[in-house]
């Protein structure tokens, strides 16, 4: 007994060293499994195994504890096949054993539970119960007596699932009765048997919805909590700032907008060369300046094709003439091109962007420009908007 304790006690110590993961909480219908069994058994010694083995079949019952333990119920009858004592049973069943069993999962103990049974684990077996033996009344009585049992189990957990579970089932089991109907702590291999059994088992589905333990998220600490909660607190924070700037932003583009609406419905104060003939027309003028050699209107030069778009917008009767200027750099055709390039690049500005009616502009190219002894000076689109002004 002192070494059965003995045994329970490192049973639970490895049990706990092995818990490296957190399972989910199961309910007690949970983790159970049954076991259908069969094979043969023979006497220990004295006797050749196969001549003098007789069959044997039993039921298993388990509930698993943990990954690494688990322990059941069982129930094996012997079948009067052959005879040890020299006369037989009249029984087909001449022996029965009864009791419960403790299993260690060594795959789990030593590699750790993975969340789902391997393909193939080993298992080792220890239990104690009661046996009967049937015996003819007029040859001897029947004899009940303590077993103890250790064994090995060697698994194939099939399908995807891991519901079914094919096993080599090798045991010895001694009978603790020493003839003389007293119990002794004595194993005898002359009263030990050998079980080579082979057993099928389905594990029932639990309340997770597996078959076996299922491994539970990352448990955090008050500690984590605490951290998670101050990282919201400051995202928090910032999402309250970002609103800020963000209304903020929201503010400084509508004022931009009526800024802007306000400029638009504006009549163009910036047009250059203003001046009245014969008091019926106002001439005003506004240049639209380009790079060397190019005709594309650049960014910062297209304030001055709006200002002209602007004022013809507000005046319905004004027109523009648009005159282009290359400078005297290059071959002559290639300026007088560019001339009419640049011309032309304001009054699809105005066409396009602007929806200006094409009626009322008029573009030409004037080739190079001498007006002016400043080479930037002809490069250069000149606007010149004719507005009749209204008789008093």
């Amino acid at each position: 007994m002192k070494k059965f304790i003995l045994f329970a006690v490192a049973v639970f110590t490895l049990t706990a060293a092995s818990a490296q993961v957190t399972l989910q909480g199961s309910k007690f219908t949970d983790n159970w499994s049954i076991t259908l069994k069969g094979g043969a058994v023979s006497p220990f010694q004295h006797y050749k195994y196969w001549p003098n083995a007789r069959g044997i079949a039993g039921l298993e019952l388990r509930k698993q504890i943990t990954p690494v333990l688990g322990i059941g119920v069982e129930g094996e009858w012997t079948f009067n096949t052959s005879s040890w004592t020299g006369f037989k049973s009249k029984n087909v069943i001449d022996h029965q054993f009864v009791g419960m069993f403790g299993a260690l999962n060594l795959a789990n103990i030593f590699g750790g539970y993975k969340g789902t049974p391997r393909f193939c684990e080993l298992e080792a077996i220890v239990g104690t119960g009661w046996s009967h033996a049937y015996y003819p009344k007029d040859v001897a009585p029947d004899m009940n007596s303590l077993y103890f049992k250790a064994g090995m189990n060697i698994n194939f957990n099939l399908g995807e699932t891991k519901a079914w579970t094919l096993s080599l089932k090798p045991a010895v089991l001694w009978s603790l009765h020493d003839g003389s109907k007293q119990i002794t702590n004595s194993f005898n291999a002359n009263r030990a048997m050998v079980e080579m059994e082979a057993g099928i088992t389905y594990h029932f589905k639990n309340s997770s919805g597996t078959h076996s333990f299922a491994i539970c998220p990352k448990q955090y600490t008050q500690a984590d909590l605490d951290a998670v909660n101050a990282q919201v607190n400051d995202l928090r924070a910032q999402n309250g700032q970002l609103n800020n700037r963000l209304t903020a932003a929201n503010a400084r583009i509508g004022q931009l907008e009526k800024d802007l609406d306000d400029c638009l419905s504006r009549k163009p104060s910036v047009i250059t060369n203003t001046n009245v003939i014969d008091n019926s027309t106002e001439v005003l003028e506004s240049n639209v300046f380009f790079k060397v050699g190019k005709s594309n209107i650049t960014a910062d030069q297209m304030p001055n094709v709006e200002r002209v778009a602007i004022f013809l917008k507000n005046h319905k009767d004004a027109t523009v003439v648009i005159k282009g200027y290359a400078s005297p750099e290059g071959k002559e055709e290639v300026n007088i091109r560019l001339a009419n390039n640049r011309a032309q690049a304001v009054r699809d500005a105005l066409v396009n962007k602007y929806k200006i009616a094409p009626s009322r502009i008029q573009a030409e190219g004037q080739g190079i420009g001498n007006m002016f002894s400043e080479l930037e000076w002809n490069r250069v689109s000149i606007c010149t908007i004719n507005n009749p002004l209204e008789k008093k």
